[in-house]
């Protein structure tokens, strides 16, 4: 339906942003086509607005679902990991997304917090069209909004460094773990890094948030060892032998290491700095968060 894919990209954003996860968007908007193929076009006066109210409904009813799941999850949830290459089609339509950072903060909002938030401060939608999709009066609407904006700019990381500098250290970060260099490798780290690591059961990863310069240092150090990444091929369902390679990519928005064996996305780390040090590692493993993600084209053969 011609209408419908003129605003597939919108929907898609719309549902990536309030459900944090690439598979879950895609069911999300693949279900508002099938109600809007059983709707009759000509009795809708605004397609867009429609499709945004239907998408952004069943995006919370999801989210609500996805949340009571979480609650068993294995380990640290983080949110899935885009490719935001400027020449990767794939899920292009995400080009302009958020950073994981922002993701990471807005699943600590309630499911109508998240899409009030999303919905206001992403798309810019007014505050009448909100209350409408969420079942709630304006006034009602404004003070979750608020309440929101109030939790993201308390939460939300600050970052002073630009998009080169980030991928300058990034990189000198992956130099110091592939050299072993663990004084070098705390050097670039704030003194109360945090590393958070998702293999959501299906991944070795760290069950626990990881605080510390020489304790994330030294975690660090410690899965590239050639008997722990081993260990870790194996937990995913490769040999313990296979080749293990890395690159540079943007994934939301920002330099990433993304590792990859056998054609296929194995690692995604996301740094976030600020003064000059990396303040935050995002480790994502699961293999059900990254498996639509493709290997960088420019790898380096790990160890």
């Amino acid at each position: 339906m011609p209408t419908f894919e003129e605003h597939r990209s919108l929907l898609t954003g719309v549902a990536y942003r309030i459900l944090g996860s690439v598979a879950d968007a895609e069911d999300v908007v693949q279900e508002a086509w099938l109600r809007w193929s059983a709707v009759d076009e000509s009795i809708v006066a605004e397609p867009k607005a429609y499709l945004v109210r239907v998408t952004s409904r069943l995006a919370i009813d999801r989210l609500r679902w996805a949340k009571s799941r979480r609650e068993s999850y294995v380990g640290p949830w983080l949110p899935e990991p885009i490719s935001t290459e400027p020449d990767v089609a794939e899920h292009a339509e995400l080009a302009d997304s958020v950073e994981m950072a922002l993701l990471v903060v807005l699943e600590t909002l309630s499911p109508l917090e998240r899409a009030v938030f999303v919905l206001r401060e992403a798309f810019d939608l007014p505050f009448s069209e909100i209350a409408e999709i969420i079942g709630r009066a304006e006034p009602a609407t404004r003070q979750l909004a608020r309440r929101a904006r109030e939790h993201v700019r308390e939460k939300r990381p600050r970052f002073e460094v630009d998009g080169d500098e980030r991928r300058r250290i990034t990189e000198r970060f992956v130099n110091a773990c592939a050299r072993g260099d663990l004084d070098g490798l705390i050097k670039l780290l704030s003194s109360e890094v945090t590393l958070v690591s998702d293999g959501g059961g299906k991944a070795r990863a760290a069950l626990r948030t990881i605080t510390g310069a020489e304790n994330a240092g030294r975690y660090l150090l410690s899965i590239n060892t050639p008997q722990n990444l081993g260990r870790f091929l194996v937990s995913i369902g490769m040999a313990e032998g296979a080749g293990l390679s890395f690159g540079m990519g943007a994934v939301n928005n920002a330099p990433a290491v993304i590792f990859s064996a056998e054609g296929r996305v194995v690692t995604v780390v996301s740094l976030l700095i600020s003064d000059g040090r990396i303040d935050t590692i995002y480790l994502v493993a699961n293999p059900e968060k990254i498996a639509h993600l493709s290997p960088p084209s420019d790898r380096t053969v790990a160890g």
